[in-house]
């Protein structure tokens, strides 16, 4: 069904009949509900410290001895946040908070895998365009630029590339 359709449908629904489809929508499927949730009870701050706790988990875990150090659990989040209209400059932070911590990860336990530097190029990318294309720039210049020069301090063999991405935006 397009969009001019269902718009044309709904608007020959009575207003019971609307509220019963709503209410039909909210019990069938979770993602409505949790839509709905947020935007009657955001309780942001909430959210992005849970969120905040599982990253780190992923790199320092309390219970286990080994981190997995995932890269798609922080993704998990950054694409249901998106989807549930949260604040940018919280998820900006999300975004920054993840390679942070991947950074103190492997400051402590060096990784040798080019696939952790490249997932974490990869991240970094995602959150210099999001911090650029929502304006937050002057917000967020400066840890964009202590995480490229951790990278290189840290000898990240793809530093370089995350330091020309930071110069194609500047300019």
């Amino acid at each position: 069904m397009s969009k001019r359709a269902l718009k044309i449908y709904l608007k020959e629904l009575k207003k019971n009949q609307l509220e019963e489809q709503i209410i039909d929508l909210y019990e069938r499927f979770g993602e409505v509900k949790t839509y709905y949730n947020f935007i009657f009870n955001p309780k942001e701050d909430k959210l992005i410290n849970e969120a905040k706790t599982k990253i780190d988990k992923e790199y320092f875990p309390q219970t286990r001895k080994r981190p997995k150090a995932r890269r798609g659990v922080a993704q998990k989040y950054f694409k249901h946040f998106l989807q549930i209209g949260m604040e940018e400059r919280l998820l900006a932070d999300l975004m920054l908070f993840n390679l942070e911590t991947a950074q103190h990860f492997n400051a402590k336990r060096p990784q040798k895998t080019e696939a952790f530097f490249k997932s974490l190029a990869n991240s970094f990318v995602q959150a210099l365009n999001f911090v650029h294309y929502h304006g937050l720039q002057k917000e967020f210049q400066e840890r964009l630029n202590n995480i490229v020069i951790k990278a290189k301090n840290q000898d990240w063999y793809n530093w370089e590339f995350m330091l020309e991405k930071v110069e194609e935006l500047e300019k």
